[in-house]
């Protein structure tokens, strides 16, 4: 390969990492809408409104339903990525400080780089496990409080939605994308928010009104913070090794604590800020020196494959 094909291959890698971690940075926001423009106490509803109406959304601008095994795998990928995943993270958000929520939720590169380790083969380096421990030690720096609760149940869920998360990141690139990325993402969503329906409707009930604040803040979880997001982030996922996707989920707190000193008027001392540091090198940590062993062969017909790979599959 010459030196320009070389180059252009690491610009295109490095153009793919930004733009997947604007994702997390949107995910940053998450908090304070939901304590700010949500209804109170009211987690379910947040995750459901958040996933299904754009779900539906983009399954009616596709036209295009799963086929075959993508049936379970859909249902699997969405009850990981989306219904558990989100119900548990507005349950840790409600119940628990941003701080310890976060904290709890730094362990998840390190779960996705070991689970990769696992089911792809992706290499585990030393490089990675100090990126995970810096990670987390940044993360708790930056956001958890001496004086922070730490409710029991909060705190199961922040640790069960990482696992979840995790798990459905290294089982989205395993299984690869049989469709295009609004089909796929559709997909998901729709699979997550349904599952979340009677889940809402049992512990919850629909709220008496919908203020024109928690309209807006439904407006942004659902249209940016979940539509726009999540496609990137899929995109991200096929493209990267998970070493590097996982990693920059580290972004989310450092947005959410930078969302806080810019709107509600929080200091920044100098832990945390030795914190936010910690985070920024964890999350290059990833990016620089040997690149991790490609994944293994994705299962299933990707619609965007050349002819070479659509006729290596039909001979099967």
């Amino acid at each position: 390969m010459s030196r320009q094909a070389v180059a252009g291959q690491a610009d295109g890698r490095a153009a793919t990492v930004a733009v997947t971690a604007l994702v997390p940075a949107v995910w940053g926001t998450t908090y304070i809408v939901a304590t700010e423009l949500l209804p109170d106490a009211r987690p379910m509803l947040a995750a459901t409104v958040r996933a299904l109406p754009v779900g539906l959304a983009f399954l009616v601008a596709t036209r295009r339903l799963p086929v075959g095994i993508w049936w379970w795998r859909a249902a699997v990928l969405g009850v990981l990525n989306i219904g558990a995943f989100q119900a548990l993270l507005f349950v840790a958000a409600f119940r628990l400080p941003g701080g310890v929520a976060a904290t709890a939720g730094a362990i998840q590169p390190l779960v996705a780089a070991v689970v990769a380790f696992v089911v792809l083969g992706e290499v585990f380096t030393r490089r990675t496990a100090l990126a995970g421990i810096a990670g987390i030690v940044g993360v708790g720096l930056l956001v958890l409080q001496p004086d922070a609760g730490l409710d029991p149940v909060g705190l199961a869920a922040a640790l069960v939605g990482t696992l979840s998360m995790a798990t459905g990141v290294v089982l989205t690139k395993h299984w690869g994308r049989p469709v295009g990325l609004l089909t796929f993402t559709g997909w998901q969503l729709t699979a997550g928010g349904l599952m979340l329906v009677p889940v809402m409707l049992i512990a919850e009930g629909l709220p008496a009104e919908i203020t024109a604040l928690n309209f807006a803040g439904f407006a942004w979880l659902g249209i940016v913070g979940t539509g726009l997001a999540y496609t990137l982030w899929f995109r991200g996922i096929q493209e990267l090794p998970i070493m590097i996707t996982s990693f920059l989920v580290l972004l989310s707190p450092l947005v959410a604590t930078i969302a806080g000193w810019a709107f509600l008027d929080q200091t920044l001392n100098p832990v945390q800020l030795l914190g936010a540091a910690l985070v920024g090198a964890a999350v290059v940590a990833p990016n620089i020196g040997p690149k991790p062993q490609p994944a293994g062969a994705q299962e299933g017909l990707d619609e965007e494959a050349p002819p070479a790979r659509i006729n290596t599959v039909l001979k099967r």
